[in-house]
């Protein structure tokens, strides 16, 4: 198959790229490669993809609609998996404008893209920090998600609600993914595991919000690529037994779905800390904070409708996680150090 796969130079962008393309499908990417970390890390990731021989990099904007479009007319793509967005809830306190343009505007391209070439499926990133204010835990998709505390969160439930506008009207079919604490090999710096990692191996104290009582879901990339190939591989249908009256959140009568995918057993930060301790073999210092604005208390992620689809789930172990991803970091010391330092 032919498939788009956006923010391909980012964590989460890169691994399903690579897995598509080691399957054997034609993979066209776009990533502006812009500077909300280091580029480095984003050319680095994409060092891996460009040796594949049906591999192809376009430095875009999805802001700039006329370069969108004339990928999509050029690249006939039977499938779209959509990951590139800004990302960071902290960041969105203080760079609004730039999630109204790339998570609001760009996802509009890319949506226009899929109607006007007829694209077979887009499955969408979403994410976990659309539960808000809900305290019924493990969240589930069909929980109410109207109440976000951060604009970040907001971009993440607009986008489900203008791919489910696109479903309805023109039948597209549209898959939106809540994702829940990814981490791994080739993560992003500006999250705890590759945060804390630098601080401890550099002797320096990491903050914990919230007393480090926050609790999160931690999802280990290689369960969050299986799943996300195998509901790209299976175009959203409508539910035949969605009713108007009674709505369900999570389907439609149109060929529109979203499902969490995540980890259902949630730990501390206090926890999360000292299973990295154990795979680096290094203490930390620690500094408790207040919650910090944004901060969601809990995640974790009911996944009960992501199994009855596809069959998966995540089985990796966070001690199993952090030790490949410790491991990684040490392989990759200079280029992992100089983006957090940057």
């Amino acid at each position: 198959m032919r498939y788009l796969v956006t923010g391909a130079a980012g964590f989460i962008g890169m691994q399903v790229a690579r897995r598509l393309l080691e399957d054997g499908h034609a993979v066209a990417t776009i990533d502006n490669l812009n500077s909300y970390y280091h580029p480095a890390l984003k050319q680095a990731r994409l060092a891996l993809l460009r040796p594949h021989e049906h591999f192809t990099f376009h430095e875009a904007s999805l802001a700039d609609g006329e370069r969108i479009q004339q990928i999509f007319r050029e690249g006939r793509f039977d499938g779209v998996i959509h990951l590139a967005a800004q990302a960071g809830v902290r960041h969105s306190l203080h760079e609004p404008f730039t999630y109204a343009e790339s998570n609001l505007h760009g996802f509009l391209h890319i949506l226009e893209g899929c109607r006007q070439n007829r694209v077979a499926h887009l499955v969408f990133a979403s994410s976990s920090s659309v539960y808000g204010l809900n305290r019924t835990m493990p969240f589930a998709v069909a929980d109410n998600v109207d109440h976000p505390i951060s604009l970040y969160a907001a971009t993440k439930k607009a986008n489900e609600l203008m791919a489910h506008s696109y479903s309805h009207l023109y039948g597209l079919p549209a898959t939106g993914l809540r994702f829940f604490t990814v981490y791994g090999p080739w993560g992003r710096p500006d999250m705890s595991p590759f945060l804390f990692t630098h601080a401890i191996l550099h002797h320096r104290p990491i903050k914990l919000y919230n007393e480090g009582q926050n609790r999160r879901g931690f999802t280990y990339i290689d369960d969050i690529v299986e799943a996300v190939v195998a509901i790209a591989g299976r175009p959203a249908a409508p539910n035949p037994a969605w009713d108007g009256a009674r709505p369900d959140p999570g389907s439609s009568s149109a060929p529109w779905r979203i499902f969490n995918i995540g980890s259902p057993f949630p730990v501390t930060m206090i926890e999360f800390v000292a299973t990295l301790e154990d795979a680096l073999g290094a203490k930390a210092i620690i500094e408790l904070h207040p919650p910090a604005p944004g901060d969601m208390e809990a995640t974790a992620a009911d996944i009960r409708d992501l199994e009855a689809a596809t069959g998966c789930r995540p089985t990796t172990a966070l001690a199993d996680g952090l030790r490949r991803f410790v491991q990684w970091y040490r392989d990759h010391r200079v280029l992992a150090d100089r983006c957090v330092a940057d």
